[in-house]
């Protein structure tokens, strides 16, 4: 065989063989596509549909930075004409109402949002309402509660009985008090009552700001009293009495948005599963098995109990069980 034949030969070859890998490549193209095309929810991508994003806060109030996260997608996301926020809480942390309802501003800025209240949507969970351009709310949902509070625990004379005693070296009266492990004296507690008073003003400044209204005005207002839907109405702490409908009418009449489109639910990245009661739960999985585990889990939805891992000022409600 002459040389010439076999460098014909041999790039004939190569052809088939670059052929091949153009093929494994375009077919691994198309796949990809596909599966991206498959796995992409409605919410974002090139083929998202122009929609009404549905923001849900539910349970305890707090600085979660997923759900900053995901409000910040919304804002930009240009597939989404409006916004409902659907609060059912009870409250939570203040600080966790606050960075919720500037991020909220900062959507509104760019999109009409529109707030959905459910069963109770209570001080800072009304906080988070208070970020909307309007509010509806159901005729008994339980909503107000405008104040703030700190709470600890003070188990001095428990450990007196058991035998423990707590000794500490700190640098200032004021340091780490008012402390569990001795009786609050009057210092600390003044210290205490500047922030919660400060707190509340900051909170009674919203609520008028934003509400148009005057907080003296309404009876039982700043004494942190709860309101039932239709007296919130009354009062003009709430707009409207109705739910998701009325909320996507009011987008659609007052603020332009397109009619009928599809409500689509936005959620932030799944969070982590440690915390104090995750922890709890596993610690009584491993000492009394599923049935230790079961029990800390049902205590862990308990109102009293679900604050223990709040830190700080809160501003939350719950009913007495007195």
């Amino acid at each position: 065989m002459s040389l010439e034949t076999e460098i014909v030969l041999d790039r004939r070859q190569l052809r088939r063989r670059l052929s091949l890998w153009r093929g494994l490549a375009i077919t691994g193209l198309v796949i990809a596509i596909g599966g991206y095309m498959l796995s992409a929810d409605e919410t974002s991508g090139v083929f998202a549909q122009k929609h009404v994003a549905r923001v849900a806060f539910t349970g305890t109030i707090s600085e979660n930075r997923a759900e900053l996260e995901l409000l910040r997608k919304v804002r930009e996301a240009k597939n989404v004409a409006g916004v409902i926020v659907f609060v059912n809480s009870p409250g939570g942390t203040t600080t966790g109402g606050e960075a919720i309802y500037e991020e909220l501003r900062q959507v509104a800025a760019k999109k009409p949002v529109v707030a959905q209240f459910g069963t109770v949507a209570a001080s800072a969970g009304y906080i988070v309402g208070l970020a909307a351009d309007h509010i509806v709310a159901r005729g008994n949902t339980i909503t107000g509660s405008v104040g703030v509070l700190m709470q600890w625990p003070e188990v001095s004379e428990l450990l007196s009985k058991v035998g423990v005693k707590m000794n500490e070296v700190k640098s200032g009266e004021l340091k780490a008090s008012p402390s569990l492990f001795a009786p609050a004296d009057e210092p600390s507690l003044s210290v205490v009552r500047e922030m919660i008073g400060d707190g509340f003003r900051w909170f009674a400044s919203l609520v008028e700001t934003r509400r148009g209204i005057k907080i003296a005005d309404v009876p039982g207002l700043e004494k942190g009293r709860i309101f039932s839907g239709r007296e919130a109405v009354a009062n003009k702490l709430v707009d409207e009495i109705g739910g998701e409908p009325e909320a996507q009418r009011w987008l659609e009449e007052k603020r332009g948005v397109e009619k009928n489109l599809k409500v689509i639910d936005w959620q932030p990245a799944a969070a982590s599963s440690w915390g104090l009661m995750s922890s709890i739960s596993s610690i009584a999985g491993n000492l009394f098995g599923a049935q230790g585990r079961e029990v800390a889990e049902i205590l862990s939805r308990q109102p009293g109990f679900a604050t223990l891992g709040l830190d700080g000022m809160l501003s939350v409600w719950q009913p007495s069980e007195n």
